[in-house]
């Protein structure tokens, strides 16, 4: 369980940045638990696998894709017929294995499809950094297109910076601006990407603090506004009226030495209401938010479970 718990105190400490990144470090981590389990049972391994759920799944509120691979791997333990716990754990592993090369699989297709909305001469904007949208905006350079990219820098953690960097050094004609530009320079582009750290049952986004300011300016703007994100992200929480957690970080993020007696916010997040996305990019295409749970139905059951 100390890997676990280490693991956990990294994404809560926000050394572990991004969605798919805090996700795929539980998965590790639950691995590492099983392979190490002094368990005698399948119901005692079963509790550590549910403590080691709870721990990860507390360490950051808004991240459905994190509890939602857990979720997953510890349901096949428990619908699995094995019995003995060497086997069990074993195939928890080989199990974990499998939803990470998915995973891969479902933004690698994603991007592809996300590119293909890229022709030369475009100005695309976008914010904060998602490791979908870069690569979307890596995958059309490498399909020979030459565009522009407009980047907030994003504050208060600055995430714009590692994806300005990312631009430049594939080659892609970057501008970088402070957030509150956004609105000056939203007039040049022709659409707006971003990623999402999850999606609501409604088709709202929810996603780096400031995304849906964009939105209400692109909306303003005239210019198409798109999500891109694997399905699973996908919230199943906020099907039964529950409200999508919004992480508050540290006050010190915004300002290390402020006033005393001075409230300090900051949200990590905001949601962007489906009624201002003009699509979400996703592993099975370019969906409207009124047909994503039939698509969820379709495609990850499980996630309505």
């Amino acid at each position: 369980m100390e890997t676990v718990k280490a693991t956990a105190e990294k994404i809560c400490n926000f050394e572990v940045k991004g969605t798919r990144n805090a996700a795929i470090a539980a998965i590790k981590a639950l691995q590492i638990l099983a392979q190490q389990s002094t368990a005698k049972n399948k119901t005692q391994l079963l509790s550590e696998l549910i403590q080691a759920q709870q721990l990860l799944s507390a360490a950051r509120e808004t991240e459905p894709l994190l509890r939602n691979a857990l979720h997953y791997l510890i349901r096949q333990v428990q619908q699995s017929p094995i019995q003995q716990i060497s086997d069990l754990c074993a195939q928890l592993v080989v199990n974990a294995d499998k939803f990470l090369i998915e995973l891969d699989a479902a933004q690698e297709h994603a991007t592809e499809i996300g590119a293909k909305l890229i022709q030369n001469g475009m100005t695309v904007f976008t914010h904060c950094n998602s490791s979908s949208a870069t690569q979307m905006l890596i995958k059309a350079k490498q399909d020979g297109k030459n565009f522009k990219v407009i980047c907030t820098e994003t504050r208060p953690a600055f995430q714009g910076r590692i994806t300005a960097r990312e631009m430049v050094e594939n080659s892609i004609e970057t501008t970088f601006i402070i957030d509150s530009a956004s609105r000056t320079f939203i007039s040049k582009a022709d659409f707006v990407i971003v990623g999402a750290d999850a999606i609501t049952p409604e088709g709202n986004v929810v996603n780096k603090i400031g995304t849906s300011n964009l939105a209400v300016l692109a909306h303003e703007a005239h210019k198409p506004f798109y999500t891109i994100s694997e399905l699973l992200k996908f919230d199943s929480t906020t099907l039964y009226s529950e409200i999508e957690g919004i992480e508050q970080r540290s006050p010190t993020e915004i300002w290390s030495k402020a006033p005393k007696r001075l409230e300090v916010r900051n949200p990590a997040f905001d949601v962007t209401p489906s009624r201002y996305i003009h699509g979400i990019i996703c592993e099975k295409g370019i969906i409207q938010s009124k047909n994503l749970l039939k698509i969820i139905q379709q495609f990850y059951p499980w996630l309505l479970k």
